[in-house]
């Protein structure tokens, strides 16, 4: 097997990868933005101690938890044009599937975080006059942010390695931008490892930021 990278030029990168690339870190950004706040919301479902508010969630949240994310894209692409009679665009799908699917996932990390404040951080709020809202918003929530920080760039950097599963649905994601530079000019097997090794020093750089990251909070705290 030949493996030769000396095909990839700037003028193929700006072409066909870059374009892919763009459209990863646009989902997974705004994936993670909306999955946040759809998980937050999620996660104060739970555990408001309202059976009407609490079992809607838990259902949703263990549903798209035990459903594997690709075939949550593929029924999307699928039904949901089928459902109001339209097309919906595969990039599009995409975002809308992505946020559907991690705020399950945020919903718990967001659970999680609130759970770790101490009780005394409630009670001093309530002491204080403090409405529920208001010591979410002023006390609870900015502390639990905090310590749930390295989690959530975690989960952002396994949201962006899963974003090449919308190579599925047509998608032009980066995988796919190394894909077509591969046809056209005739490496596939080449454009594919490349495009690992892209995906790994990204996924690594990021992975090494968030262990810096936890030390310092590790340190404030």
């Amino acid at each position: 097997m030949n493996l030769d990278f000396g095909f990839y030029n700037w003028s193929v990168i700006t072409d066909f990868v870059l374009k892919g690339f763009y459209f990863s870190v646009f989902l997974t950004v705004v994936a993670t933005l909306g999955g946040i706040f759809f998980g937050t919301l999620l996660a104060l479902m739970r555990l408001s101690g309202k059976k009407w508010l609490d079992t809607p969630a838990a259902i949703y949240v263990n549903g798209m938890r035990s459903i594997p994310l690709v075939m949550v894209i593929l029924w999307f692409f699928l039904i949901v044009p089928f459902l109001i009679g339209r097309p919906i665009g595969a990039e599009m799908s995409a975002i809308i599937t992505f946020i559907a699917f991690e705020a399950a996932y945020f919903s718990e990390i967001m659970r999680a975080g609130i759970q770790s404040i101490p009780r005394g951080q409630v009670f001093a709020g309530m002491a204080v006059g403090m409405s529920y809202r208001q010591n979410m918003t002023l006390v609870i929530l900015p502390q639990a942010f905090r310590n749930m920080l390295p989690v959530l760039l975690t989960q952002t950097i396994i949201l962006f390695q899963d974003t090449s599963l919308v190579y599925a649905i047509g998608a032009y994601d980066m995988l796919k931008g190394f894909e077509t530079a591969g046809k056209n000019f005739g490496r596939p097997i080449e454009s594919y490892l490349l495009a690992a090794v892209v995906y790994f020093v990204l996924c690594y750089a990021l992975s090494w930021l968030v262990k810096r990251l936890h030390k310092k909070i590790a340190i404030i705290r």
